[in-house]
């Protein structure tokens, strides 16, 4: 299983008064991961948009576990938690520049074509990129 990183500098703006990250700050770095694995395995989401094709998030779960603070730089790993004909699942850990966990969470994402709203399977877009997940992926449905 391939684990992608992505380091993320925490910005003023991503914190409260208390200088704490706020939490849909981690919500927009799971973004910024699953971007970073999707560059790593090789394949450009901008490129599938461009061929009418759009991947949006159906589920999104985050467990909170250490407060991260202004800054301090977090490290996003992201992983191919599921795929299948239609759903993809990626898992997220954000961690602490010591290594500890600050967030755990996943984010399930199909692909839907941009003019009909209709979901695709990834294979009949583009093969290679599903081959890929499935080798990737720590379930296959």
């Amino acid at each position: 299983m391939f684990i992608s990183e992505k380091q993320v500098e925490v910005r003023y703006a991503e914190t409260d008064q208390m200088g704490v990250v706020h939490h849909a700050s981690y919500i927009i770095w799971c973004e910024l991961g699953r971007t970073q694995i999707v560059k790593d395995l090789g394949f450009n989401y901008a490129e599938l948009e461009r061929s009418g094709y759009v991947s949006p998030v159906l589920d999104i779960s985050l467990q909170y576990k250490k407060a991260m603070r202004y800054g301090q730089v977090a490290t996003v790993r992201t992983w191919i938690e599921s795929h299948g004909k239609l759903r993809t699942t990626y898992g997220y850990e954000i961690l602490h520049e010591d290594g500890s966990v600050a967030v755990t969470a996943t984010s399930q994402h199909t692909i839907i074509r941009k003019d009909t709203f209709r979901p695709v399977p990834l294979r009949k877009i583009d093969e290679a990129w599903d081959e890929k997940y499935k080798q990737e992926a720590r379930v296959v449905e």
